[in-house]
């Protein structure tokens, strides 16, 4: 029983987990806070208004699905859990924010983190325009 004890105190403890102040927020429930600022938004194309349609191939692959539009040169390019293409752009170029279409999400690569859109001036507009070419109707903006 002792030892049953001493082993179920251990598993509590996640062993990968080395300090517990770099957790993300809400990670542990599924759900993580998005940001409501971001020191890279100066990197935004200056024309985000007329961006490649939601159902854009990868500029590389052609991959249709789970594709990402980076939001400082338009490029459209496929996710990590494709052929990992927007992962490389940023690598190779820096540009470091980009919106999913797959579910409207902004992602800054530089902060590790998502980014609140319809929160964030900047990024409402794009966000805005994604939306209504995805689902042809306005987005329901929550109050903030």
């Amino acid at each position: 029983m002792a030892a049953q004890a001493g082993s179920s105190s251990a598993a509590q403890e996640d062993p990968f987990v080395e300090n517990e102040e770099e957790l993300i927020f809400g990670a542990e429930s599924g759900w993580v806070e998005a940001r409501t600022f971001c020191d890279h938004l100066p990197s935004l194309s200056s024309d985000l208004s007329h961006i490649p349609a939601p159902d854009s191939p990868c500029n590389r692959c052609q991959h249709p699905n789970e594709n990402w539009l980076c939001l400082c040169c338009k490029d459209v390019l496929c996710s990590r859990f494709v052929n990992k293409h927007m992962l490389q752009h940023f690598q190779q170029t820096n540009h470091c924010l980009a919106l999913s279409y797959s579910d409207l999400s902004v992602w800054c690569f530089s902060c590790d983190a998502y980014l609140d859109a319809q929160v964030i001036p900047q990024l409402r507009g794009v966000y805005e325009t994604a939306y209504i070419l995805k689902f042809g109707e306005a987005p329901p903006f929550r109050t903030v």
